[in-house]
């Protein structure tokens, strides 16, 4: 009898991380389990999952203890401040004791849809700041429609004592770009960066050092082509890399290996754990 040839070895998978998503919102309600496995086996092997309000925070805390591969951080973003308790920066500093919690924020400012509350934004954000710099995790920021604001703020606090911060989901001005990396700062490419009509954005990136560079959904928003209009998931994390690899002039696999070392290098509780 014949014997039927071996199948081909398994192409290695190259190992990403997702460094922001929102596992705990409804969209992904009775399906987590299969969430992260389909995250997985797209070699996503690590995600970062933000809590926004942070009486949200206990419900997120449980989800990345019970799944290993999840890792966890909270805030209060900036356009539901207005409405919840002003964060403190004990609060902050105390949630960051569990060996799980990595990051401070998101916090940030949004002039788009909530520029009535820009003081108490603004406010949110230095104690956000504030906690970052005491416990050594780095500073999440949403920013969208306060470039300048922005800019001055994160480099006025910078002055006042150093701390390490990632421009989550970055879409903003070449400007706030520069000011952000000239304090030492990352900026993460989402699903928006992998738009065909992204070109200026791409440019924004790839003018960036590479060891600067993160990678991450803001899932269930903004997947990347080819799911973009649906439901984004961290399995996705893959489709913006491969659009960072080309926008950079690399392989998937070199772009991803830097984008993991990058992200290591910044969110270092994820990496020891």
């Amino acid at each position: 009898m014949t014997q039927a040839p071996a199948a081909p070895d398994a192409v290695p998978v190259p190992e990403i991380v997702d460094s922001h998503c929102h596992l705990d919102f409804p969209d992904f309600e009775g399906e987590l389990p299969d969430i992260i496995a389909r995250a997985h086996a797209a070699g996503v092997r690590r995600m970062v999952t933000i809590c926004t309000r942070l009486r949200n925070e206990p419900k997120v805390r449980a989800l990345a203890e019970a799944n290993p591969s999840v890792f966890y951080a909270a805030g209060t973003h900036p356009m539901s401040v207005a409405e919840e308790p002003m964060a403190t920066v004990d609060q902050l500093v105390a949630l960051a004791a569990h060996p799980k919690f990595v990051g401070i924020g998101e916090s940030g400012l949004d002039y788009h849809y909530t520029a009535e509350s820009a003081a108490v934004q603004q406010e949110s954000l230095r104690l956000h700041i504030a906690a970052a710099r005491i416990t050594g995790l780095p500073l999440i920021i949403h920013a969208r429609a306060a470039d300048e604001d922005m800019a001055r703020i994160l480099t006025e606090e910078y002055r006042n004592g150093a701390y390490s911060c990632v421009m989550h989901c970055f879409s903003s001005s070449a400007e706030l770009a520069r000011a952000a990396l000239d304090l030492g700062f990352y900026l993460s490419m989402s699903g928006i960066a992998a738009f065909p009509k992204s070109t200026e954005l791409r440019d924004i990136f790839t003018a960036a050092p590479l060891d600067r560079i993160l990678v991450e959904t803001d899932s269930p928003y903004l997947a990347p082509p080819p799911h973009r209009g649906r439901r984004n998931e961290p399995a996705y994390t893959a489709h913006t890399a491969a659009a960072g690899a080309k926008a950079f002039g690399l392989s998937v696999e070199e772009f991803a290996r830097q984008t993991t070392a990058n992200f290591d290098r910044l969110f270092h509780k994820a990496k020891a754990a």
